[in-house]
């Protein structure tokens, strides 16, 4: 079965709307010659002779006057598809966004981010769900809008990262801790009892290697799978959390917070998404609306 010609709409609703073949080439930017054949093609195609002469003019036949609103919705839609896409009402707009964090982030973030949209967009709806693994597979699916985390090799080639605001591990502790008085050295550090964070279960990180290198162990009591839980076991008892710093700032309120007292790497945590939202204008806005909850000048 062949393909119809779809350039034919665009010259038949021209026809229609004129109801003469030289002012419709003349909108076209034809030749009359021209569009006398586009006007057989078009004749052949439908099987119905669209225009007939009625003395000096030509008129509509029935099948014409019921293909001419139909014909021009078309053209109209197809217009649109091609021509770029404008900034949305947000006031208007209904629709919900999924994003992808990692634990902490919607407790710390979240309140932030939420009271902005309600503002903006009422309409709109946030879904959070756990980050439980670095597979960038989500964001090429299309099941999530956004992600936020560290960039590491194994992420797709494709993916778009936009980084959100450096990072650093402090430790914390419940008010009356030992380790909430004096100065607090590696040593005092290291002998204390530990939290450990880990999705998968391992008990070695990078303050473990830190601590390594300058001869110390800590003594891990407990392994949990994220900050919150981390930071919330930390507040009910004598166990120390080590955690990212602007990651849970809301979640350490009423507690101490101290600088590890030696050298851990700083790392980015950045806003991810896949090409397909890249020139969406409400996800564009979404990104923007992230970028700004998470700046550090807020």
């Amino acid at each position: 079965m062949s393909v119809p010609d779809l350039n034919l709409l665009i010259t038949l609703d021209v026809l229609l709307a004129e109801g003469n073949v030289t002012r419709a080439a003349q909108r076209l930017r034809l030749s009359p010659s021209a569009m006398s054949r586009a006007l057989a093609r078009l004749r052949e195609t439908t099987g119905d002779p669209l225009l007939v002469r009625a003395g000096r003019r030509l008129v509509p036949t029935p099948r014409a006057l019921e293909l001419r609103e139909k014909v021009s919705q078309l053209v109209q839609e197809a217009q649109a598809v091609l021509r770029p896409t404008k900034t949305p009402d947000l006031k208007q707009l209904v629709r919900t966004f999924t994003l992808r964090t990692s634990e902490g982030f919607a407790e710390n973030f979240g309140p932030d981010l939420i009271a902005r949209v309600g503002v903006a967009a009422p309409g709109v709806l946030f879904r959070f769900v756990q980050k439980l693994d670095k597979d960038s597979a989500q964001l090429r699916e299309g099941t999530i809008d956004l992600e936020t985390g560290v960039v590491v090799s194994t992420m797709g080639p494709e993916i778009r990262a936009q980084a959100l605001f450096r990072d650093r591990f402090v430790g914390v502790v419940r008010l009356g801790h030992p380790l909430s008085q004096g100065e607090i050295t590696p040593t005092r550090y290291a002998t204390g009892r530990h939290i450990s964070i880990s999705r998968k279960g391992l008990e070695m990180q990078s303050i473990d290697e830190a601590l390594s290198l300058i001869g110390l162990e800590r003594e891990i009591a407990a392994i949990v799978g994220g900050f919150s839980t981390a930071v919330a076991m930390a507040r009910a008892c004598d166990l120390i959390a080590s955690v990212p710093e602007r990651h849970t700032g809301n979640l350490r309120a009423g507690m101490h917070t101290f600088s590890l007292p030696f050298t851990t790497p700083e790392f980015t945590v950045s806003l991810l998404w896949h090409p397909r939202f890249h020139a969406d204008p409400a996800h564009r806005w979404l990104r923007g609306l992230v970028m700004e909850s998470c700046s550090v000048d807020k």
